[in-house]
């Protein structure tokens, strides 16, 4: 099933249009999908940090593009386009404008792309002599408009003192740690969502050490999640699937741009789409550290290794490594399955289907192994394929859980989480006009 409101032209009619209408000729395919690229390739940060500024890249695409010929609602306010500017050229200025801005260490690396891009566009037709000028002010438009409504709103202080003591169930910093992070991402002004806490997860009994439900998470997780039950299956399908996960499958940005890839839209549809998508995983990042940080409560590793938490049913073990590193900061609700969550459920209503196929390959780091094994795993080339978006959420739940950083229930609770944000950003912003 294809996405709304398709206006993708046959490559004749495309260029028969254009001559028509005297509009430039577009040198690249889709400068949408071209210049999401080039984000994907700028280092800016992990996800928290990240993620900020992608959905401020997309959301100054989208922008510009309905500043040139108005279909979809847009986020911010700028002035309409001249006649015959560039799509081309004010996509590719947004998004530069944005990275520079954003992440000045990248700026050089930015405007080289930058300029290769634009040396290809051209000519502008005689009737719209100035279409590259114009487009350039368009998207220029665009991000500064997003820039400024991004001052001040919460991004610059994302990390703040843990002092919370130990004690059962209590989040510490892990192996490795010197100190919990993101724990000021939560009072990160969300782009979409009324506030960090519209969504927040319920408490769970997962967190009564004494329950039932902890029991049989923390047996699981100590299970299938140990670095030697891993490290003597390193090719098994349990261990790729968290190697995946952790190895660049988490972003959403990316798996919705092959998805995209393959589908017949166009520049508009496509820059709505990665706006969506980038600002659902935004809000749901500052949504899961709202709730991380309410709750606080404690990695498999911490439990595992802790002498007596007086629960009867489960037995500590001082050696106890997960598989894969934990992250620096509390258990539930999960990071990852939420961004899963969410950017499921945006592309599930962009398409109106869940049946929606995609291919990922990751480069997966090497993974240290404890001893008594000689070294660690090497890096390996993983590729998975998904028939279904909720396939793919649900595998993501498993990967942490087979990584050893997660009890199941703090995963599945963030799928869901994650999916009330993407839903709500999805039916508020940036609909059809």
């Amino acid at each position: 099933m294809t996405s709304t409101r398709i206006r993708t032209l046959p490559p004749l009619a495309a260029l028969a249009t254009a001559l028509l209408a005297g509009l430039p000729l577009a040198a690249h395919a889709d400068p949408v999908l071209e210049w999401s690229r080039i984000v994907s390739e700028t280092p800016i940060g992990p996800p928290p940090i990240a993620g900020r500024v992608v959905a401020m890249a997309s959301l100054s695409v989208h922008d510009a593009l309905n500043a040139i010929d108005p279909r979809y609602e847009s986020y911010g306010t700028i002035p309409a386009a001249p006649a015959g500017a560039s799509p081309d050229a004010a996509v590719a200025t947004a998004t530069r404008d944005i990275l520079v801005s954003q992440v000045p260490a990248q700026a050089a690396t930015v405007n080289a792309k930058y300029a290769a891009f634009m040396a290809t566009l051209g000519p502008c037709p005689a009737q719209h002599p100035n279409c590259i000028a114009d487009g350039v002010q368009v998207g220029a438009n665009a991000a500064a408009a997003l820039i400024q409504m991004r001052q001040n709103d919460g991004s610059s202080t994302p990390d703040l003192p843990y002092t919370t003591a130990p004690g059962i169930g209590v989040y510490q910093p892990t192996p490795g740690v010197a100190a919990p992070r993101f724990e000021g991402i939560q009072y990160e002004r969300p782009f979409g969502i009324n506030s960090a806490s519209q969504f927040r997860a319920d408490w769970n009994a997962v967190m009564d050490v004494q329950s039932e439900s902890y029991t049989k998470n923390y047996n699981e997780v100590k299970s299938v999640g140990n670095a030697l039950v891993r490290g003597n299956a390193p090719n098994s399908a349990q261990s790729d699937i968290a190697r995946f996960w952790a190895g660049g499958a988490y972003d959403w940005h990316a798996n919705a741009r092959i998805i995209a890839t393959g589908k017949s839209m166009d520049s508009w549809e496509r820059a709505r789409l990665f706006a969506l998508v980038d600002m659902g995983q935004i809000d749901t990042l500052i949504s899961v550290f709202d709730t991380k940080y309410l709750y606080r409560f404690w990695r498999p590793v911490t439990a595992i290794r802790w002498a007596n938490d007086g629960n009867p049913a489960t037995s500590s073990d001082a050696a106890w490594t997960p598989f894969l590193g934990t992250p620096p900061y509390p258990d539930y609700t999960c990071g990852l399955p939420n961004g899963a969550g969410a950017g499921a459920e945006v592309l599930r209503r962009f398409f109106g289907t869940d049946a929606v196929p995609f291919t990922v390959t990751v480069n997966a780091a090497e993974v240290p192994l404890p001893a008594p094994f000689p070294g660690p795993l090497p890096a390996k080339q993983i590729t998975r394929s998904f028939a279904t978006l909720t396939q793919a959420a649900n595998e993501s739940v498993d990967a942490r859980v087979y990584a050893g950083i997660h009890f199941r229930v703090g995963c599945t609770q963030a799928v869901r989480q994650g999916a009330k944000v993407g839903r709500f950003v999805y039916q508020h912003w940036l609909r059809p006009l």
